[in-house]
């Protein structure tokens, strides 16, 4: 049974940073692709990076670019998300999800995690 397990959210003012991380248990595959995506309240879900374990290669949205680094610890099954210069907009609850494909969309994930929320302040 595969388990993603987000953690690290919270609340901070704008400019200021988190780090989200995620926990995959269960995946068999040694190859794959961990992705964070948000949802804002009456937005729809929005793909904010993605990145395949091998070659390790990694996609972002527009929004995010600059600002957002994503990050696989293999031996661990964890990935995480430092998220930099904050901005109100930024305020979503975040997902993590892993499947075999890299692709903001996220129809080719299968497996995703409860979330985790992200609240910044003006």
């Amino acid at each position: 049974q595969v388990q993603v397990v987000e953690s690290g959210g919270g609340s901070v003012q704008a400019g200021g940073s988190l780090r989200l991380s995620c926990v995959v248990s269960g995946y068999i595959y040694r190859n794959k692709c961990m992705a964070w995506f948000r949802q804002a309240p009456g937005k729809e879900r929005e793909g904010v990076a993605a990145q395949y374990s091998g070659p390790s290669s990694s996609i972002y949205a527009d929004s995010v670019k600059g600002r957002f680094t994503i990050s696989q610890d293999n031996a661990q099954n964890t990935v995480h998300l430092q998220m930099n210069s904050l901005k109100p907009e930024d305020t979503a609850m975040y997902y993590c999800a892993v499947g075999p494909f890299c692709s903001l969309g996220g129809n080719t994930f299968r497996y995703w995690g409860q979330g985790t929320q992200v609240t910044v302040s003006s």
